[in-house]
């Protein structure tokens, strides 16, 4: 059996740690790999002992780590090594980064070590070659996935929109401060909006939120299916989001999405999600109000699936390791 070994520094509560179980526990996944998970320290992955046929990075590149990351190179300089970018888009660089450049440069000096380079969007794979980021034929596209079962088996919702959802981390990123005042700009006092979760930003937001008594803070639940089982729509006005679990789960769960247009959210519009164009309180309240009055959006929910994670882990695998996999084995047994 092919060992790949996952590389993470922090397993708290979050997208890539579930999405890590997926890739242990999935049955599927298991007749592609055995799929373990090490936590290595941040800036010094080399220093771990990996027993394993592939190594993949789920780690944060940063100036700092890459001393780390050519140790990496250098001491498993025989195996194949992939980088998963889970942090870093078009959307993140223009909200946070002041120096472009020298960002670009760090980018291209860290996926330089690795044989193949995930994107997990085309979105985001779009934005890397636009940049010269990564070597065409070193760049793949494999979405994350979750264990979506919890969400298919819940029934649809019918009827108008009535409970807008929002599930995420209380940040920033997530856009939930423009949601906020999006909503209270609305006059039907039937609506309500539930924020799913917890984050530094709670403070803030509960004092946007001050005085509507329609605005809930259901608090962070470790089950998604029950946010989801609460609400007749998702929102997702994130400032920048490489791919968005959220919207594949709340698709999964027959929920429409209201998503801003960015990074790999816009490659999530196929299943019948609304893109909203802009992030503003006017765009979104218009959004809003179009989706509580309108029908509601018909969502393909047979294109929420993680088939596309399978297949792209297979295609990887069998790309880096199929050729010769059985001889080489053979001679490390």
């Amino acid at each position: 059996m092919i060992r790949i070994a996952h590389l993470v520094d922090d397993t708290t509560a979050g997208g890539v740690t579930r999405y890590l179980d997926f890739l242990r526990q999935d049955p599927q996944m298991a007749r592609i790999a055995d799929h373990q998970v090490c936590v290595v320290p941040r800036h010094a992955p080399a220093r771990a002992g990996i027993d394993a046929d592939m190594i993949v990075s789920h780690l944060a590149i940063t100036w700092r780590g890459l001393p780390g990351l050519m140790a990496l190179r250098a001491r498993h300089s025989g195996l194949p090594l992939v980088h998963v970018e889970h942090s870093y888009s078009e959307g993140f660089t223009a909200a946070n980064v002041t120096h472009r450049t020298r960002f670009h440069h760090l980018l291209r000096c860290a996926y330089a070590l690795f044989d193949r380079v995930v994107a997990v969007s085309a979105a985001q794979a779009g934005w890397m070659e636009r940049r010269g980021l990564v070597r065409a034929q070193a760049l793949d596209v494999i979405p994350p996935c979750v264990d979506l079962a919890p969400c298919t088996a819940l029934e649809a919702p019918r009827g108008p929109v009535r409970v807008l959802g929002a599930v995420g981390r209380f940040e920033t990123q997530k856009g939930f401060d423009v949601l906020i005042r999006a909503f209270r700009s609305l006059p039907d006092p039937f609506l309500r909006l539930a924020l799913f979760g917890e984050g530094a930003a709670r403070a803030e937001l509960e004092t946007l939120a001050a005085g509507d008594p329609r605005i809930l803070f259901p608090g962070f639940t470790a089950r998604p299916e029950e946010a989801y089982a609460a609400c007749d729509a998702i929102a997702m006005p994130s400032r920048w989001e490489p791919y968005g679990l959220v919207a594949l789960e709340a698709n999964a769960a027959g929920r429409p999405v209201l998503m801003s247009r960015v990074d790999g959210l816009k490659d999530q519009a196929a299943r019948g999600n609304t893109p909203v164009t802009e992030l503003s309180e006017e765009a979104w309240t218009d959004a809003i109000a179009r989706l509580t009055e309108a029908e509601r959006p018909e969502i393909d929910r047979s294109l929420a699936t993680a088939r596309p994670t399978r297949d792209g882990w297979a295609r990887l695998v069998e790309d880096l390791l199929g050729e010769n996999e059985g001889e080489r084995l053979a001679q490390t047994a």
